[in-house]
């Protein structure tokens, strides 16, 4: 787009200093001497207004070989618009920003970098909608033309970026760039746009993970020292992890963890206990954990267990097991 630009704006430019030539050397009127640099830049043959004086021929001679150049270089950059994909990647830009004003308690990920893309994978499994604000537009071009990302390009530091992101409708934003003092900042300007937006910030440093709590932070994720800590439990806890792993959905497992919350349930099944829920004979699923709206986590929750309002079923089970857990009992 930035080409297109750049060959319309030397296209007013010769036309302007033409016909502006034309004028001073020729005494011509202003139709006449734009009509004279037009047919001039076209080499289109027709008469000119005219006969020329010595001046006025020596500067048409010149005119017309500076802008054999400037021609030859828009026709290049009108067929790479038009044959080699830039006016799809036109479309799709006004595409995603018209479908951007339509979005509500999305997700906006600033920085499509490692973690950045991981993120969106996972969101878009989970068929999540999220917007991507990136300040590189080669990354924005990199992205699979198949799916259904949303982008806005920009620095997510300034307020218009992330409100062109739709921050005031979001639910969650997740900054992962790689520096530590730009996520404090975006942390910041989210917080202040929207109160009570979720922000999921990424930390580099140690001394950062205070600063952006105290920025607004909902949570603080530091990649090295996970990697570190997974690491070193490979070691001392090898079947643990193994275990998390399968749950974690990594290597493409089958096992599926699942949250719901009561809100979701069908009405019938709604204000039941556990055991009249009989949740793992019906669907095969099972009820690892239970967020309770008072108590916090409940672990390998009592099939007494009351399942009541603000409360969360944590659900293990594979994925077509979850599937028919969520046909069962979710509405």
């Amino acid at each position: 787009m930035k080409r297109i630009i750049y060959a319309t704006s030397l296209f007013l430019i010769s036309m302007t200093l033409g016909a502006l030539g034309y004028v001073v050397l020729e005494d011509f009127t202003t139709l006449d001497a734009v009509y004279m640099a037009v047919i001039t830049f076209a080499t289109v043959g027709y008469n000119e207004v005219n006969t020329l004086s010595e001046a006025g021929k020596v500067f048409t001679i010149v005119f017309i070989i500076v802008n054999m150049g400037i021609f030859a270089y828009t026709v290049s950059v009108l067929s790479s618009f038009l044959f080699e994909g830039e006016l799809r990647k036109v479309f799709k830009n006004l595409k995603s920003n018209r479908d951007l004003s339509k979005l509500t308690d999305h997700v906006i990920v600033c920085g499509y970098g490692k973690n950045g893309s991981k993120a969106c994978e996972e969101l878009l499994k989970d068929n999540k909608e999220f917007v991507i604000v990136e300040s590189n537009e080669e990354v924005i071009r990199s992205l699979p033309e198949d799916k259904r990302y949303h982008f806005v390009i920009g620095n997510a530091t300034l307020d218009e970026v992330l409100l062109e992101a739709g921050i005031e409708n979001a639910s969650t934003v997740i900054t992962s760039l790689p520096e530590d003092s730009d996520n404090v900042f975006i942390t910041l300007t989210a917080r202040e746009l929207n109160p009570l937006v979720k922000i999921i910030a990424k930390a580099t440093e140690p001394s950062s993970e205070k600063k952006l709590y105290r920025a607004g932070a909902s949570h603080v994720v530091m990649p090295d020292r996970l990697g570190g800590i997974h690491m070193a439990n490979l070691i001392t806890k090898p079947y643990v992890i193994e275990f998390l792993e399968l749950i974690n959905g990594v290597n493409d497992s089958k096992l599926v963890l699942e949250e719901v919350n009561h809100e979701s349930l069908k009405e019938d099944y709604k204000n039941k206990t556990l055991r009249e829920l009989d949740i793992r004979n019906k669907t095969g699923a099972t009820i690892i954990a239970f967020k309770d709206d008072q108590l916090g986590f409940v672990f390998n929750p009592h099939s007494e267990k009351l399942v009541q309002d603000n409360d969360v079923l944590i659900v293990l089970g594979k994925a077509e097991t979850i599937e028919k857990f969520k046909a069962t009992f979710v509405a």
